[in-house]
């Protein structure tokens, strides 16, 4: 039986053999695969329209970056002025948290001694600096005829001043008279101190030179206030 079987396989077995009508293509037929080096003229016409988008592009970014140097916030002569002068509102403000300091160091009396009439005359009436305030807020900052840089100047000083408030809390609450507490009040009336001093003169100094002057925690507050 098993003979059987094995010659009814062999007899249906077909030996397999390529026909001799199906031929293999060459790989690079001319008649499949044209080679046209040429560009076709819709993509020259579509480069040619990217470019000329582009350099469009680029011209009106150059356009919007010259205009923005030439804005508001250049100054000019009085514009400097009235913004370095601006600084020392807070300074003249909170001159009495320097008692400490200068009467220590005597090359801050000497910086300070051209100011001593000056400060004088703004403490001489007790709400002199409130009609400061209101007049530099209301008459400058809220006064689109001045200039941003001004006005954020400005705005710069009148924060500044602002935040006299929490060490005079301060000294209102505790107002130690010896101690560690009095050394810790001490630290703090010297810190605000010069803390104002350096203020007044990078503020003015910048101002005088043209520049903007950003104090730290000042300026992004004065930026939120003026438009």
């Amino acid at each position: 039986m098993a003979m059987s079987m094995a010659n009814t396989l062999s007899s249906s077995a077909v030996p397999f053999k390529l026909s001799p009508s199906r031929r293999t293509l060459p790989l690079y037929s001319t008649s499949f695969l044209p080679l046209n080096l040429k560009t076709p003229p819709s993509l020259l016409s579509l480069t040619a329209h990217q470019i000329q988008i582009k350099s469009s592009y680029r011209r009106r970014r150059t356009t919007l970056i010259v205009a923005k140097s030439n804005d508001s916030d250049s100054a000019d002569g009085p514009d400097r002025l009235i913004s370095a002068v601006c600084y020392f509102y807070p300074f003249f403000d909170g001159i009495q948290y320097g008692k400490y300091v200068i009467t220590q160091f005597s090359f801050i009396q000497t910086l300070i001694q051209p100011l001593v009439p000056a400060i004088r005359v703004f403490k001489s009436f007790p709400f002199n600096g409130f009609l400061v305030f209101l007049t530099l807020y209301f008459v400058v900052v809220r006064n689109p005829n001045f200039s941003r840089y001004v006005r954020f100047n400005t705005m710069q000083a009148i924060v500044l001043d602002v935040l006299l408030i929490f060490p005079d809390l301060l000294e209102r609450t505790f107002n130690p008279k010896d101690g560690i507490g009095l050394d810790l009040l001490m630290s703090v009336d010297s810190t605000v101190f010069l803390f104002l001093l350096v203020s007044l003169i990078y503020g003015s100094s910048s101002c005088f030179l043209g520049q903007i002057p950003r104090l730290p925690i000042v300026a992004e507050a004065a930026d939120r206030q003026v438009m």
